[in-house]
């Protein structure tokens, strides 16, 4: 058989093979490491293979713990079943919940037609609406619902702008050969505009292009280079989504996965640390988030086209014809929603509320409401479930009294702000079930040892300097989660990642936030992030596209995560000092001198 043919046949089977290969490669780890440690890095070895690979869907590979490491002697099921829903997934859950309640009723439509009917139709102002709007609704929802929402209002704003894309393409098919063949095809995964476009945009041609066509007194060579910037203005609009959803994921606890694994480990590892909840992470990650928009928003406008001197003086000429048909459009797209309606002023008024309690619960530098109730009783999960269990009665339809007493008023049914089963679809379970996995886990490496014993082994980055480390630590798990989930790499390296701080005698938040924050600068491949593949879809990006601005914004990512740390983040959580709550990080090792600390307490006593 031809090594050809057996490559091709190996392939279609890759995914059994890691199931059975991979237990077997790994076996020796049983026999040759400690046996409680050898146990436990046995399975996070093999979760971890599973979830890089994908070789089992994420969430099945995510309950492996539940049958593992009782039947390996690591932990009991009683210990390991209820970290899946803990605290943190409650909280989660809640703004999941919530952010369905905003799509149900349109709200987050309102909200992007309205940015970008302020920040103007130049394409760099246009590409930065975009990445503001992008990254706040990703604050609140999901990054993949953020970026499968925009990318259809981008896409008719862009038509409205340059016509159709197909056109574009037959424009300058003679000056890029290469890039024609690459993206041809287009029509078959072409975004859907939004409802209303194809109407709106046949009404704006026959009013604004005819004229011009006739006596376009351009040569050839100028209409194919219009067109190609055209089309490189396209590609920066594309592009700019998915990387702006998962810049502003990094926000808010809830905004990505990667940043409720971080609070809920520092629970299970350092319980006696509060310094990190919803307020305080915000106050830290909101100027980060903006600082590496804005750094990207020019990169990504220069790069694209967008950075000229139309930026700031303006020019009588074709685009300024088109930018008035897109201004046109947008407007005329605010204007069709109408007036906000009760449902929209609802979920707005229950949408501040969720962000005002979560902000004041515990601000740390004044007094919060959380002083109201018993201490350590109320948390940010809490909070949450409140909010959107309200959304499961509120009246989406402004009540009337006259209802009661009018015999001739329709008795339609009372309909809430949100239903169980529009939650129910809206939430991806999946993940709920991903982070469990990943609390379990970090609950076995602290209870076996395992975590001690890995850290014991890097007392060679001990020599580095702990700023140059925060730079090392971001940049590795920004290339690392390039390839796998963002959720499952910070799973995996997070409780190294806190072992190593304690090893070093650096304040553990010093390493875990960046850590965290890194884990969600996934820009260079399709296959990075779901948004990023939302995007690549479109037909119109390549992968050097992603590759060649994605460098860049990692590297700007690494550089802003390094300045926060080493500025704000060393004032608000005083990493300067090695904190009290920190020195008991692992139990299981404090246990085995158990008999040692009472026997010295009963001398001190005698």
């Amino acid at each position: 058989m031809k090594i050809s043919v057996l490559s091709k046949k190996l392939w279609c089977v890759h995914k059994q093979l890691i199931l059975v290969l991979t237990p077997l490669v790994f076996l020796p780890l049983l026999f040759t490491l400690p046996e409680k440690e050898g146990k436990c890095l046995y399975v996070v070895v093999l979760m971890a293979m599973f979830w890089c690979t994908e070789a089992l869907p994420l969430a099945v590979t995510a309950m492996l713990p539940v049958c593992l490491f009782p039947t390996l002697g690591i932990l009991p099921a009683k210990k390991i079943c209820p970290q899946y829903f803990i605290e943190t997934n409650f909280l989660f859950l809640s703004g999941l919940v919530l952010a369905s309640s905003i799509e149900e009723w349109g709200l987050h439509r309102r909200i992007a037609l309205k940015v970008l009917s302020i920040v103007g139709v130049k394409p760099a102002w246009l590409i930065l609406g975009m990445m503001l709007t992008s990254s706040f609704l990703s604050m609140w929802l999901s990054n993949t619902a953020t970026t499968a929402m925009m990318l259809p209002i981008a896409n008719a704003i862009l038509e409205s702008l340059f016509g159709d894309l197909e056109t574009l393409k037959q424009k300058c098919k003679s000056v890029d050969d290469h890039e024609n063949a690459v993206i041809n095809g287009q029509s078959s995964v072409k975004l859907h505009s939004l409802p209303s476009m194809p109407s709106e945009k046949q009404i704006m041609a026959t009013e604004g292009t005819d004229t011009p066509e006739l006596t376009d007194p351009r040569t050839a060579e100028e209409s194919r280079a219009e067109a190609q910037y055209q089309l490189k203005v396209w590609k920066g609009f594309l592009i700019c989504i998915p990387y702006a959803a998962s810049i502003g994921g990094t926000a808010t606890l809830t905004g990505t996965a990667p940043n409720l694994i971080l609070i809920g480990q520092l629970k299970s590892y350092f319980p006696d640390c509060d310094l990190i909840n919803f307020g305080s992470w915000f106050a830290f990650a909101f100027p980060l988030m903006l600082l590496f928009l804005f750094w990207g928003w020019l990169w990504i406008a220069f790069l694209y086209g967008g950075l000229n001197t139309r930026l700031c003086f303006t020019k009588q000429d074709r685009r300024t014809q088109a930018e008035a048909r897109a201004k046109a459009l947008i407007k005329e797209d605010y204007r069709k929603l109408g007036p906000i309606n009760f449902a929209e002023g609802a979920i707005s008024f229950f949408f501040v509320l969720f962000a005002v309690l979560l902000f004041t619960r515990d601000p740390k530098f004044v007094t919060g409401w959380s002083v109201f109730f018993k201490k350590g009783y109320v948390s940010d999960a809490v909070t949450g479930v409140i909010i959107v269990s309200i959304l499961f009665f509120f009246p989406s339809q402004k009540p009337s009294l006259r209802w009661w007493s009018d015999p001739q008023a329709l008795n339609t049914p009372y309909v809430p702000l949100l239903s169980w089963k529009k939650a129910q679809e809206s939430v991806p379970w999946n993940i709920i079930m991903l982070l469990g996995g990943g609390f379990a886990m970090a609950k076995a490496c602290e209870e076996s040892g395992l975590a001690s014993w890995m850290g014991g082994h890097l007392q060679p980055l001990a020599q580095v300097p702990p700023a140059a480390a925060v730079m090392l630590i971001t940049a590795f798990l920004a290339c690392f989660t390039e390839f796998a989930s963002n959720t499952a790499t910070i799973i995996i390296f997070l409780p190294v990642i806190a072992e190593l701080a304690i090893n070093v005698s650096v304040n553990p938040l010093y390493f875990m936030i960046p850590a965290t924050v890194g884990c969600s600068y996934a820009f260079m491949l399709p296959v990075s992030t779901p948004p990023n593949s939302i995007a690549f879809a479109s037909g119109h990006l390549m992968v050097k596209d992603m590759v060649k601005t994605g460098v860049v914004m990692n590297i700007l990512g690494i550089l802003s995560v390094t300045l926060a740390m080493n500025t704000w983040g060393i004032a608000m959580f005083n990493l300067n000092t090695y904190p009290e709550w920190a020195v008991p990080f692992n139990k299981s090792a404090l246990v085995t001198n158990a008999h040692l600390s009472v026997a010295q307490s009963l001398n001190a006593t005698l």
